[in-house]
């Protein structure tokens, strides 16, 4: 009668040695699930714990510019909507007409100006002053 070997020395010599994977022996069990590393198509699923408990760790970093960016109105927008400047606390009306201060402006010249407006922003095209002008008002440009 022929004895059987035993199962342990089947495995003798094999590479994982009847560990399986083998990262995961010695009773400290898998050790996957860490990091964004290999998710592929299912990153969603560890998404929403990233964002939670790292906010910044989607999106770009590194150097920004210092310039502050200048945003554009057009004269007619302040000659119709001047009721909701006032609102806004960017305008306000005097005796003379209406003073409006815009930092960070640059004003552009379309649109009809029927109103006296006394500008001041950051930046005019050119046809702004001649438009104002002819209604009465005047711009003056800040820094």
């Amino acid at each position: 009668m022929r004895r059987q070997r035993t199962n342990r020395s089947r495995i003798r010599g094999r590479r994982s040695c009847g560990m399986g994977a083998r990262n995961n022996y010695r009773g400290k069990g898998m050790q996957g699930g860490k990091g964004m590393a290999g998710t592929g198509k299912r990153a969603g699923q560890k998404r929403t714990w990233v964002l939670k408990n790292f906010p910044d760790y989607f999106g770009k970093t590194g150097f920004t510019s210092r310039k502050t960016k200048m945003l554009s109105i057009n004269i007619g927008f302040i000659n119709d909507k001047i009721e909701t400047l006032i609102k806004e606390k960017k305008a306000k009306k005097v005796d003379k007409g209406y003073e409006v201060e815009l930092k960070n402006y640059k004003v552009l010249s379309a649109g009809r100006v029927d109103k006296k407006l006394f500008v001041k922003a950051s930046g005019f095209s050119k046809k702004v002053e001649e438009k104002v002008v002819k209604a009465g008002g005047a711009i003056t440009q800040i820094k």
